[in-house]
């Protein structure tokens, strides 16, 4: 049986921040994701989590300058990386998540090359820095349509990074979304590289809509899900059509159903 989390950043927008904490519980979420929820005092961010009794799922490291996109993969800027990633743990681990997606930045062509090298260390350090605090470090390709020039992009392309890293604290965070504008064949690849990710994320294929529209069978992906026994939530990173609640029926069938009506 999958299980969802509210991801904030995308849900229960129509309210202020700080407010979705509270409206993702009364619609039936128990867990949550983050991404850039810096301008929250943590302290804050944690009563709320304690207060409504949420899991705190993963946050986002900070994105840079405008235009980066993240910092993870940028040649000549990884005292930036490493202090972004530090402020990422800091808060994570401040809060109770258990994750930080790690962003690569957007990479012009001919610097691929050097952000491989660059990217690999960044996440060897990152990786280490993040063990003893029990923390996995995801890291996410990425559609080229939706974010050119991001320097990931293919479920492939993560799978080798996570390898050649060899942290058992890495992992691809695979959201469907992504990887079916890049490739397709969702089944058979999560089948292929189910043992390198750590979480995976949902949205309807083209419009990122709620998951009941669209070229993608959710209800099939949950069920390979299932079979290769995946035991971790099920982000759903996905922009409303309108109000987050109308769009919900959904996720009824799953066990999202607002407190006042459950049972």
């Amino acid at each position: 049986m999958p299980r969802f989390a509210a991801n904030l950043g995308y849900l229960f927008t129509e309210r202020p921040p700080i407010e979705r904490f509270g409206a993702a519980a009364a619609a039936g979420f128990a867990a949550v994701e983050l991404q850039f929820p810096y301008e929250l005092a943590p302290s804050t961010v944690k009563a709320e989590l304690q207060r409504h009794r949420l899991t705190q799922l993963g946050v986002n490291t900070p994105m840079g300058r405008e235009g980066d996109f993240g910092l993870g993969a940028r040649p000549g800027r990884e005292h930036e990386w490493d202090a972004a990633f530090r402020q990422a743990l800091d808060y994570v681990t401040a809060i109770g998540g258990t994750a930080i997606h790690c962003m690569t930045g957007c990479i012009a062509a001919e610097q691929r090359p050097a952000a491989e090298t660059v990217f690999l260390k960044n996440l060897e350090r990152a990786a280490a820095a993040a063990a003893p605090a029990n923390v996995t470090l995801l890291i996410e390709p990425i559609n080229p349509r939706d974010r050119p020039g991001y320097f990931l992009s293919h479920l492939e392309h993560a799978a080798a990074i996570v390898e050649k890293v060899g942290a058992p604290n890495l992992r691809i965070q695979l959201d469907f979304y992504h990887a079916q504008i890049v490739g397709g064949d969702l089944i058979r690849r999560l089948e292929a590289y189910f043992p390198l990710v750590g979480h995976v994320q949902i949205a309807a294929v083209p419009s990122r809509r709620e998951p009941d529209e669209g070229e993608v069978n959710y209800a099939e992906i949950f069920s390979a899900l299932d079979r290769l026994g995946y035991a971790g939530w099920i982000g759903c990173e996905y922009r409303p059509r309108t109000r987050t609640e109308a769009g919900l029926g959904w996720a009824r069938p799953y066990g999202i159903v607002p407190k006042a009506t459950a049972g």
